[in-house]
């Protein structure tokens, strides 16, 4: 096991500046004038920009995944978690899943339920960053990942807020629907435990992050050939 953790590492050392000089901040933070800074620009090169950061996030999640899988998950337990869709904490969200529900959805739907994905898993993100921080050998390359997953989540947050006011000439909606009870942390579980609920976060992430992704890629087709968007 400690080989194969070093052995990741380095591996990830490698490929992993890749994805920081590909990344295009939004730069949509709380203080004035980065909010100023993302206002300014045209919903067009916003949208782009938001749909670049998804893009990011849910291959970063891929690459999460695989890493977890190979360091700490046997084989037949991976088959456990792709059977283990109901236990995703955002199995409560009003979206659709199938492609022809989704493509009847409204611009302003597409952009809500992106939004709802995403304030969904800021908080999970954080938690799954101190869990695996118990970890014996965690490398730093996973969690360096997971950081990097959650400051971009935060930044993909606000600037959907922005695209939603540009494009919708509305507020937000603040609710946020998730089932947190796999949150709860007053009891230590088992180390085996710990490890199957955080791949379970981990894999529903990536299932979410996609969503996210085919969401905006969506919105964005609908704004330049509105009737030719599978």
């Amino acid at each position: 096991m400690h080989m194969k953790v070093i052995q990741w590492s380095v591996w990830a050392l490698l490929l992993w500046p890749q994805h920081l000089t590909a990344s295009t901040p939004l730069d949509c933070r709380d203080d004035q004038d980065s909010l100023s800074r993302c206002t300014s620009i045209s919903q067009e090169k916003l949208l782009d920009r938001v749909i670049h950061h998804a893009e990011l996030i849910y291959r970063v999640s891929e690459e999460l995944c695989s890493l977890f899988e190979e360091l700490f998950i046997p084989f037949p337990f991976r088959l456990q978690s792709n059977q283990a869709a109901y236990a995703c904490i955002t199995k409560a969200l009003p979206i659709p899943s199938s492609k022809s529900e989704i493509q009847q959805l409204s611009d302003k739907w597409l952009l809500h339920s992106v939004l709802m994905l995403v304030q969904s898993w800021i908080e999970p993100l954080v938690y799954l960053q101190m869990t695996m921080e118990r970890y014996d050998h965690t490398p730093d390359m996973l969690l360096n990942k997971t950081k990097w997953v959650s400051e971009k989540l935060i930044s993909l947050e606000q600037g959907v807020v922005v695209l939603i006011k540009k494009m919708l000439d509305e507020s937000t909606l603040a609710t946020v629907y998730s089932d947190q009870s796999v949150l709860q942390n007053d009891v230590q579980p088992e180390v085996l435990e710990s490890v199957m609920r955080d791949y379970t976060l981990l894999s529903c992430f990536k299932k979410d992050a996609h969503k996210m992704e085919t969401f905006l890629k969506l919105l964005k087709c609908r704004q330049t050939d509105k009737y030719n968007c599978a």
